[in-house]
């Protein structure tokens, strides 16, 4: 899970992200030091849970929080109580006043890794098609015919241009598609994008190995990169199987 911190004093920035280093589910993606920051920042990255002070030069944490459409979960940090109805009344989970002991942190945060769980888990009930519609295949056109492909049989797809080159354990299928749309038709459970011009199957990832994954093709070991914008997700799925 993502978070940032949002506060003007670098000792509580400093704070917060030691703090931070010490819950294993949440990685801090960015620290900031106003509300103009922030915004660019939930605009850049996937953010999960904001760690939101409240008295900020240019635009307080509270009148920020009522600029955004559709915020992370908010945690407000303040040395303020008389914020605290105020804040609750924007839906904010929890509210901490400085300075926050670590006991009382650990409590906020494992609330907003339940509530977080919770929201990532109905988005996937609603969006995860029926088993029954899924036939485990897909029809691509290349060489003035309909190929049919078999998911399982996908090592990794890449991006050239206009085209993708689907890459199978013998043979590969070049059909004039964008990476985009073939992403959407794909199942996300099986699929992975992990780089503007790599798509792989998640079955067939034999290894991570720094910025690369490892796959088999053709006998051989092939490394695709993994973009700075996907690796995040990536390394999800992984840590979520390790042991």
């Amino acid at each position: 899970m993502n978070a940032i911190i949002v506060d003007d004093e670098p000792l509580a920035q400093d704070v917060l992200e030691t703090y931070i280093e010490k819950i294993p589910e949440i990685t801090l993606v960015q620290k900031c030091s106003n509300a103009l920051e922030a915004n660019e920042a939930l605009k850049s990255k996937d953010v999960d849970l904001m760690f939101l002070d409240i008295q900020m030069p240019q635009l307080t944490g509270v009148d920020f929080l009522k600029t955004l459409n559709k915020p992370p979960v908010v945690i407000f940090t303040t040395a303020y109580p008389n914020y605290a109805i105020e804040g609750f009344e924007l839906n904010a989970l929890d509210y901490l006043l400085k300075p926050i002991s670590l006991e009382r942190f650990m409590k906020a945060t494992n609330k907003a890794i339940e509530q977080i769980e919770l929201k990532r888990k109905g988005n996937a009930a609603e969006t995860a098609p029926a088993a029954a519609d899924d036939p485990g295949y897909i029809f691509v056109k290349a060489d003035k015919k309909l190929v049919k492909i078999h998911y399982q049989d996908i090592i990794y797809i890449e991006g050239l241009k206009d085209y993708v080159i689907i890459r199978q354990e013998n043979s590969r299928v070049i059909t004039l598609q964008t990476m985009k749309s073939l992403e959407d038709k794909l199942p996300q459970g099986t699929f992975k994008r992990i780089h503007r011009s790599y798509i792989v199957n998640i079955e067939r990832i034999d290894a991570v190995v720094g910025n690369m994954v490892e796959v088999v093709e053709k006998g051989q070991a092939k490394h695709l990169p993994i973009g700075k914008n996907y690796r995040d997700e990536l390394l999800d799925i992984v840590n979520k199987n390790r042991l």
